[in-house]
């Protein structure tokens, strides 16, 4: 059976849907991003000519989440990607025009020609998580925001700020306990925030956050796409004999997971014997402080993903202590 191409550009109202045909002809259709919209969307995506559809949109904030989640339970094939991956792509076609129908038509031909992996959906309680930490991190960088004017604030406005600061206090402290309720009443999650506990060094946001992005570590085929994931793969740049740069964070990941995991790699490389030998190795080597922590952090990532995947608690023994 013929396949279809499906690209989709995703904004927080409407889909530029382009649907490549098996002639290489498109048909195209703006479509609301709602749950009404994803309902026409499958009615027309079910029709007697486009049977066998391979959807492919980017990760564009949190827009593309429902859509995809939609249309990958209706059992339509669907491939998320990174956006720098067609921004890439249509510079190597050369296109010099950006619009959103244009998008969506160089998303559908990056689909027939490179046909990414798919995408699986995630589990309800899964979804909620992510959105709780998100919404958790959201708080936490306003109250920093306010703390800081507070240092700063005339008497006239000193009050006020006090009082948002309180009420910030009080709506961190229960979206804390609300998520550790909800990982407590999923025994998947709740089995593998033991398992993660287990690791020295992290604390219970760090679980959380884990788990909000790996708890399910079949997503992944191994360390190294966990690692991509969040960007801490390392980068190298080398040109015949004149272009040789040190090796850096990609950061072609997720950033909220980089700032995520920066502190509890410093605690652990400091605090903790499987940190400190991993730390004192690297700079015995000669490598710079940022260089170690960075190293740490994917790390990090890398133990985290296999104690998942494996089902086995953290082993002293295979970090040297």
């Amino acid at each position: 059976m013929p396949t279809f191409y499906l690209g989709i550009d995703v904004a927080k109202a409407k889909l530029d849907c382009a649907l490549r045909l098996p002639n290489g002809k498109f048909r195209t259709q703006v479509i609301a991003n709602s749950q009404d919209g994803f309902a026409t969307l499958v009615t027309w995506l079910t029709g007697p000519e486009a049977r066998n559809v391979h959807v492919c949109m980017e990760a564009t904030g949190v827009y593309w989440e429902d859509v995809a989640q939609c249309l990958a339970t209706q059992g339509f094939t669907v491939s998320v990607i990174n956006p720098a991956q067609i921004k890439a792509y249509a510079a190597s076609r050369l296109t010099r025009t950006k619009t959103d129908a244009v998008d969506a038509r160089l998303i559908a031909e990056f689909c027939a020609e490179r046909h990414p992996p798919p995408w699986q959906a995630r589990s309800e309680a899964e979804i909620a998580l992510r959105a709780l930490v998100l919404r958790l991190d959201a708080l936490q960088a306003l109250r920093t925001q306010e703390s800081n004017r507070l240092e700063v604030a005339r008497d006239a406005v000193r009050t006020n700020i006090q009082e948002h600061l309180n009420w910030l206090d009080q709506q961190i402290k229960s979206l804390i306990k609300t998520i550790n309720e909800h990982i407590d009443s999923n025994p998947d999650l709740k089995g593998k925030r033991e398992l993660l506990e287990s690791i020295p060094g992290i604390g219970e946001r760090t679980i959380a956050i884990l788990l909000a992005f790996y708890a399910e570590p079949s997503r992944f085929a191994n360390s190294r796409q966990a690692v991509a994931f969040a960007g801490l793969d390392p980068r190298r740049q080398e040109s015949g004999t004149s272009v040789k740069t040190k090796p850096r964070l990609s950061k072609v990941g997720h950033a909220f997971l980089r700032k995520a995991l920066y502190m509890p790699a410093m605690v652990i490389l400091y605090k903790t014997a499987w940190g400190q030998p991993f730390k004192n190795r690297l700079a015995l080597s000669g490598k710079p402080a940022k260089l170690i922590i960075g190293a740490m952090m994917r790390k990090l990532l890398q133990v985290a993903f296999g104690v998942l995947k494996s089902g086995k608690p953290f082993d002293p023994a295979l970090h040297g202590t």
